[in-house]
C-alpha cells in the first residue's frame, strides 16, 4: 500500500475496507466524469418517495455531490446511507452539511469512484449523472445489487432497462427501477 493509500486508511472509518481504501486513493487521482449539479429539493422528495425510502433502508448516492440525497434519507426516514463522490471538497461539505443536519451518525460520505465502490450493502441507489455514465453503470448494477434493490435516477432513463415509475417534478423527469431476480 503506498503512502497516499496509507494517508487515506488512516483517515477512512473502520467501515470501509482495505480494498476499498486502495480504490479511494485511486480516485484521488482521477477526473470527475460530470461536474457536480445539485438536485432540487422537490426531485430529491420525489426520488425518496418513489424508492419509498424506509428506516430499514441503505441509500447509496452515486456521485453524490452535497449530500442531500443521503442526507434527506436519513433526516425524513431515519435511512442509513453512504454517498460516493469523487471530488474531495465536496466530500467535507458533505459531512459538515451531516453533521449541521445531525444525521453524521446515520449517515457516511466517502471520496470515490462509483465505478469501483462496493454497493452490495445498498438497497436504494440514487443516481444524477449522464446518459452515457447510466449506460456504463447499468450492466454493474444489475450484477452486483441484490433482487429487490431500488435505483432512482433523476432526468436520465436507462436504455434497455424499463421503469417500474416515471415521475414528472415540474419538467423534471425521476425514473426508477427494480433490480430483478437473478437468472
Amino acid at each position: 500500500m503506498g503512502k497516499r493509500a496509507l494517508i487515506v486508511a488512516a483517515l477512512v472509518p473502520l467501515a470501509v475496507s482495505a480494498g476499498a481504501v486502495a480504490r479511494i486513493a485511486d480516485a484521488q487521482t482521477r477526473v470527475p466524469d460530470v461536474r457536480f449539479v445539485a438536485t432540487p429539493p422537490e426531485v430529491v422528495d420525489a426520488m425518496l418517495t418513489a424508492a419509498s425510502v424506509t428506516s430499514a433502508d441503505i441509500v447509496y448516492d452515486l456521485g453524490s455531490g452535497d449530500g442531500r440525497i443521503v442526507i434527506a434519507a436519513a433526516k425524513k426516514y431515519g435511512a442509513r446511507g453512504i454517498g460516493i463522490e469523487i471530488n474531495p471538497q465536496l466530500v467535507a461539505e458533505s459531512n459538515a452539511s451531516a453533521r449541521a443536519a445531525g444525521v453524521s451518525h446515520l449517515v457516511q460520505f466517502i471520496q470515490g469512484d462509483l465505478f469501483t465502490a462496493d454497493l452490495s450493502a445498498a438497497t436504494v441507489v440514487a443516481l444524477y449523472l449522464s446518459p452515457s455514465l447510466n449506460e456504463r453503470i447499468k450492466p454493474r448494477l444489475l450484477r452486483e445489487l441484490r433482487p429487490g434493490t431500488r435505483v432512482v435516477s433523476h432526468v436520465y432513463d436507462m436504455l434497455g432497462w424499463t421503469a417500474d415509475q416515471r415521475v414528472d417534478v415540474d419538467g423534471r423527469w425521476v425514473f426508477l427501477w427494480t433490480v430483478p431476480a437473478k437468472k
